[in-house]
């Protein structure tokens, strides 16, 4: 199967890519491809240049493209679809696994002494600060 991938070309710390049509089997760095489609400069995204008319080419005979070029394609606008998103889901930890890992299985309880509970009197409630009328006759 054909694929439209990025190969890395340029220096260390200097990113750039050659847009390429390769076979699905060659390896990334294999250097192995049928056909340069463009280039992508990710230190200056300006810069960058695609045959759009090759790419369209290939793309409807066949040939699949990489996430991370499907996405340049969709930003430069040179096909029509949605973005896809590359990165894996987060996945929460759940709040009982994450417990048996923080505490071991034997728990200890520490019992709170007891308060009694003393009755409270009914306290005269002045007219001024009465909200209801039955509070007021008191």
């Amino acid at each position: 199967m054909l694929k439209i991938r990025l190969q890395r070309v340029g220096r260390k710390a200097e990113p750039s890519f050659r847009l390429v049509l390769t076979d699905s089997k060659n390896s990334t760095k294999s250097g192995k491809y049928l056909e340069v489609l463009g280039n992508y400069d990710a230190r200056r995204g300006e810069k960058s240049e695609f045959k759009a008319d090759r790419i369209s080419h290939w793309m409807s005979m066949g040939a699949q493209t990489s996430d991370t070029v499907h996405n340049l394609l969709v930003s430069k606008k040179l096909i029509t679809a949605k973005k896809i998103n590359k990165l894996p889901l987060k996945k929460a930890i759940k709040k009982e696994e994450q417990k048996e890992v923080e505490a071991p299985a034997t728990e200890v309880k520490e019992e709170a002494p007891e308060v009694e509970a003393t009755p409270v009197e009914e306290a005269e409630v002045k007219p001024e600060e009465a909200s209801t009328p039955e509070e007021v006759a008191k």
